[in-house]
């Protein structure tokens, strides 16, 4: 097993295993969105089996008032085939040593609230509930 950042020559694979989470999400509306994304210096990291991508996640080292500088997880997705063999524990080990060395105070990230399994996941793994998002359309 191998953790690494992905390039931008891998982004069907990216988006395989991706698309499992976030479902509505078409394969043209991601490339655009990835690129887009640039901006904020987002980072998409795998671990690697072979030339088979297991884990996604997409984090960008942000800073605000509320959270200061942090990493924001934006996804985290391992392979349906693979969930519960500890692979999303791995990255997010491998993301709060890349957060560290990017003196970064925190990793913060927004998850659905229906997703249950999910925030137990969170929970165990040291995060806590600290806010609630809201969106309004425009």
């Amino acid at each position: 097993m191998q953790i690494r950042e992905l390039d931008l020559k891998e982004l069907q694979m990216a988006y395989d295993v991706l698309c499992q989470l976030r479902t509505t999400l078409s394969y043209n509306e991601f490339e655009d969105l990835i690129y887009e994304m640039r901006s904020i210096e987002y980072k998409m990291f795998g671990i690697m089996d072979g030339e088979k991508l297991i884990t996604y996640a997409g984090a960008a080292i942000q800073t605000n008032l509320y959270d200061k500088r942090h990493l924001f997880l934006f996804d985290l997705v391992t392979c349906k085939d693979y969930r519960g063999m500890g692979y999303g524990k791995m990255m997010l080990e491998f993301l709060a040593d890349y957060a560290k060395m990017g003196m970064c105070q925190n990793i913060v990230l927004s998850s659905g609230f229906q997703r249950e399994d999910a925030h137990r996941f969170y929970e165990k793994s040291g995060f806590f509930k600290k806010s609630f998002v809201f969106i309004k359309g425009v």
